[in-house]
């Protein structure tokens, strides 16, 4: 399957479909003699599996990490790091029905009609189970970072609408405080309720997520066609459930002037605000990057709707299996690998001429 790839010097390749024996990938472009932590990435998927509160979905998935190649003595030998994460408790009998049905705003139907041929349980390849396998890279690519002074901020700041009252720089302990991964407690309460609220009446519910990286040097992405807003934007479309995405000031920036959107510059280069979220003319300007990822709600809903079949009737029915009535909390880890991969492909990109700089 074409369109399995990102990125193009720390490159990730995954397979794999949901209820399939395991989901995995290969990851080229790994500097060797790094010590890689191996915690920290069971770590990182464990805040993106399934099973982890009541608000998301039930399916007991324990995604460990099995790395298969690349890896020695703890260390990276510069080849190809190949991992798989095995399947452990897939429900495939609730997707009988699926086998000639198709469900309203899932992949079904188009998977179908592009390649005459699917995989009905859990959504098969288009599951959001495959971005277990962009986590493991993001991981790995923050412990990279970290060593040149990059680190990051994720967190969800809206459910439905009911939106983070509070903007300042929080910890990774106020996020990982409360299930929905807002820093805010009482805001945090909210959206549990409601979310515990749409999850009784058989609904579901979209949020957005807020990610801040710091750290990043002036000078990363390209002036025209792969600007680093570009690739960002790429990466971040590739995740499940997206609909939106907002670089600094965003939308609300055509409501300013011009006088009011500009960052003006001190003296160091710095600027007094960052409308343009850390990216002017494609390549990053040393400002915090900052975006909002905008998710739908889940398409799998317990209410009885209805579903096509592949003979073109409307067939009335309630969709069974373990679904999210919101995604958008487990979504965090996901957004913060896909910039981290992009990050650190594009500052390999940007270093390409000193390779040996990366040998950390």
């Amino acid at each position: 399957m074409a369109g399995s790839s990102i990125g193009k010097l720390f490159r990730l390749t995954t397979f794999g479909e949901s209820h399939g024996e395991a989901i995995g990938g290969i990851i080229e472009g790994l500097p060797s003699n790094f010590e890689i932590n191996l915690d920290q990435i069971q770590l990182e998927l464990d805040r993106r599996a399934p099973g982890q509160s009541e608000i998301v979905t039930q399916r007991k998935e324990p995604d460990t990490l099995k790395i298969l190649s690349g890896l020695y003595d703890g260390k990276t030998t510069g080849a190809p790091l190949g991992f798989i994460i095995e399947n452990v408790n897939q429900k495939s009998q609730d997707y009988n029905k699926l086998q000639s049905n198709f469900r309203p705003s899932h992949a079904d139907f188009t998977y179908f009609k592009k390649y005459g041929i699917r995989d009905p349980r859990g959504g098969g390849r288009s599951s959001a189970r495959e971005t277990a396998c962009r986590v493991v890279a993001g991981a790995i690519a923050k412990q990279y970072l970290k060593h040149f002074g990059i680190t990051f901020s994720t967190f969800v700041c809206q459910i439905g609408n009911i939106a983070l009252s509070e903007w300042r720089d929080f910890t990774v302990e106020e996020i990982e405080s409360t299930p929905v991964r807002c820093p805010n407690t009482d805001d945090a309460n909210k959206m549990i309720e409601f979310i515990q609220t749409i999850k009784e009446q058989g609904d579901t519910v979209g949020g957005i997520v807020f990610s801040k990286v710091n750290g990043v040097p002036a000078g990363l992405g390209e002036p025209v066609f792969e600007k680093l807003n570009a690739e960002l934007a790429k990466a971040i479309f590739s995740i499940n459930a997206v609909k939106g995405l907002e670089f600094g000031s965003g939308f609300e920036g055509a409501k300013m002037l011009g006088s009011q959107q500009n960052d003006l510059f001190n003296s160091d280069g710095t600027t007094r605000s960052n409308n343009s979220g850390g990216i002017q003319g494609g390549i990053s300007n040393g400002m915090p990057i900052e975006l909002k990822v905008a998710f739908k709600p889940v398409s799998s809903i317990k209410k009885e709707q209805e579903i096509l079949s592949d003979q073109g009737e409307l067939i009335s029915n309630q969709i069974e299996g373990r679904h999210d009535p919101c995604v958008v909390p487990r979504a965090v880890p996901v957004v913060e690998s896909m910039v981290a991969i992009v990050v650190f492909d594009q500052l390999l990109q940007q270093k390409v001429t000193n390779f040996s700089d990366f040998n950390v």
